[in-house]
C-alpha cells in the first residue's frame, strides 16, 4: 500500500507539474477555470508543496474568484498548517491575535496532509472561501480570513516574491 501511495502520489506531481491538476469535481466551484501560474514552495532545498493559481479564463484579476490549489510533497500535519498560516498572515498585519477564531476556522479547513495530497481554496469576494481536501469539501471561512489567508501567495509583500510572480505568470 505504501509503495501504492508513492507511485500514484508521485503520478500525481507529474500532472501537476503539467498543469493538469484540477479536478473536474471542482469545476463548479469556479466556471472556466485555466491555470494562470505555478511555483514550487521549497524550504531548506527540500520541496514542500507545488502551488497553482487558477482563474477563469487562465486570467488572475484581484478582486475577481480565483482558486489556489496546493499539492503537497511530504507529510505535514493540519496543526502545522494552520500555525503556519496564522505566522504568514501575522507578517502581513492581519489582526490575528484579535480573530480567535480564525484559528478554529482554519483547523476546519486545513488538514493533515500526506505525499500528493492537495488542498485547494475557491475565493469568491465577498462571500469568503470554500476549501476542499482531496477533492471533498472540508469548509468555508469567511471573507476577511479569506482575504488575509490568500495574502500569503498574492500579496505583493508576501515572503516569497519568486513564487508570487510565478503564480501570476510573470516569470520570465
Amino acid at each position: 500500500m505504501d509503495t501504492l501511495r508513492k507511485v500514484t502520489g508521485g503520478l500525481f506531481l507529474l500532472l501537476a507539474a503539467l498543469g493538469v491538476v484540477w479536478a473536474s469535481g471542482l469545476t463548479p466551484a469556479l466556471p472556466n477555470a485555466q491555470l494562470v501560474g505555478q511555483g514550487q514552495f521549497s524550504r531548506f532545498g527540500f520541496s514542500v508543496y507545488q502551488a497553482q493559481l487558477w482563474a477563469p479564463l487562465g486570467r488572475y484579476v484581484s478582486g475577481e474568484p480565483f482558486a489556489l490549489s496546493l499539492i503537497y510533497s511530504r507529510e505535514i500535519s493540519g496543526t502545522k498548517l494552520v500555525q503556519a498560516s496564522l505566522d504568514e498572515m501575522q507578517k502581513l498585519q492581519a489582526p490575528v491575535n484579535q480573530s480567535k477564531e480564525w484559528r478554529a476556522a482554519l483547523e476546519r479547513v486545513l488538514p493533515d496532509v500526506l505525499p500528493g495530497d492537495s488542498i485547494t481554496g475557491v475565493y469568491h469576494p465577498g462571500e469568503g472561501a470554500v476549501f476542499f481536501h482531496r477533492n471533498q469539501r472540508t469548509g468555508k471561512i469567511e471573507d476577511e480570513l479569506a482575504k488575509y489567508f490568500f495574502a500569503i501567495w498574492l500579496d505583493p509583500r508576501t515572503s516569497e516574491p519568486g513564487l508570487r510572480q510565478a503564480l501570476l505568470g510573470e516569470r520570465p
